[in-house]
């Protein structure tokens, strides 16, 4: 499936092209490809002159180009496109990029709807291509703990989870991620949400009802910046998400209820702080979280610290490349994702209508 004559160890060398040098771009994406072996980050697209001096002073020897029509016009030198752009870009690009024979990832939500999910996800397989939604914080350490603690039966029999991603942005910033204008998929729902519902999917299954309250709290801003969602998942377990960007003061991160016993984590994965600060990916040290930060489990009466296990963000580009090579399913099946995407309009019409939505079957 890689259309190249360059060889190293494990097969040939993939050619990716990042759309989007944005903080997304740069922070999340560039330096996780750049040191992924078998991965080689050879365009970067962006209009943006600064952007473009810190993406050929960061990465020597990347060609920069202004737009994707120019990146579609040296198509055959590419092997994967990765679209870090505003959400209601992410399907166009992903199908341009099937029609020029290029796999695809594409950063979440990677659709701005189930529908439009469907019909890439169609469009991929008729090309013979691969779309791989990014959903890097299924590599968290907190969730990857809460994953291993779950397996081992550490809870008992879980009946609530609470998940949250707070911030504290009183000050709106003018994006795009704060418009309410229809089809931009701006919004926490969108942002935030579209992790804690992953993650919500991937701990406790499927989803039979769901509850949303959406509200907007700064002025000037038109798209939802407060956020609570409750899911009823079939196996019995109830999850409660929040996203807020008005949080004075931190809360758990997780919490975790079962018959046997309890978890309580607080503060956000270091991985992003870390890439943010410019350290490269990988290392002995990556994704580890100071003693001072681990969870309690346990009661009330007795609990005990749970070594977060380390963050692992690079496992998803090694997914990626190994997917690419046929050596294994991609990181993160596009099918969980439309899922996800299927909440996430259930939540919309929830706080719309004012009431309990329920969910068909899942169906791709």
């Amino acid at each position: 499936m890689v259309a190249t004559g360059e060889q190293e160890r494990g097969g040939p060398i993939i050619r990716v092209a990042l759309i989007g040098f944005g903080p997304g771009g740069a922070y999340f994406h560039a330096p996780l490809i750049a040191t992924t072996p078998g991965l080689t980050l050879r365009v970067v697209v962006t209009s943006d002159v600064g952007r473009r001096a810190q993406a050929l002073r960061d990465y020597p020897g990347v060609h920069v180009v202004a737009s994707a029509a120019a990146l579609w016009d040296r198509s055959s030198e590419i092997d994967l496109v990765v679209i870090a752009t505003p959400n209601r870009s992410h399907a166009p690009l992903a199908l341009a990029a099937f029609a020029n024979g290029i796999h695809a990832v594409v950063d979440k939500p990677f659709a701005v709807s189930a529908a439009e999910g469907r019909s890439m996800a169609g469009a991929a397989r008729a090309a013979n291509r691969l779309l791989i939604p990014y959903q890097n914080r299924r590599w968290d350490g907190d969730f990857l703990t809460v994953r291993a603690l779950l397996a081992q039966g550490a809870f008992g029999t879980v009946h609530g989870f609470e998940s949250r991603f707070d911030r504290w942005r009183p000050q709106p910033t003018g994006s795009w991620r704060e418009s309410g204008e229809p089809g931009v998929a701006g919004g926490l729902l969108y942002d935030l949400g579209s992790h804690l519902i992953d993650q919500a999917l991937l701990l406790f299954g499927p989803v039979a009802a769901v509850y949303a309250e959406l509200d907007t709290r700064r002025p000037g801003v038109t798209a939802e910046d407060d956020v609570f969602v409750s899911l009823a998942h079939v196996s019995g377990v109830r999850s409660h998400l929040h996203a807020s960007a008005l949080a004075a003061q931190a809360t758990p991160r997780f919490r975790v209820s079962g018959s046997a016993a309890s978890l309580v984590k607080w503060g956000l994965d270091v991985q992003e702080v870390a890439l943010k600060a410019g350290e490269k990916p990988g290392g002995a040290a990556w994704g580890h979280e100071p003693p001072e930060r681990w969870g309690m489990l346990g009661s009330e009466t007795a609990k005990v610290p749970v070594p977060t296990l380390p963050g692992d963000y690079p496992a998803f580009y090694a997914g990626v490349a190994a997917a690419i090579r046929g050596d294994a399913p991609p990181p993160v099946p596009v099918d969980e994702a439309i899922a996800m995407l299927d909440v996430i309009n259930a939540a919309q019409r929830s706080a719309r209508e004012r009431r309990v939505v329920e969910l068909a079957p899942a169906r791709t």
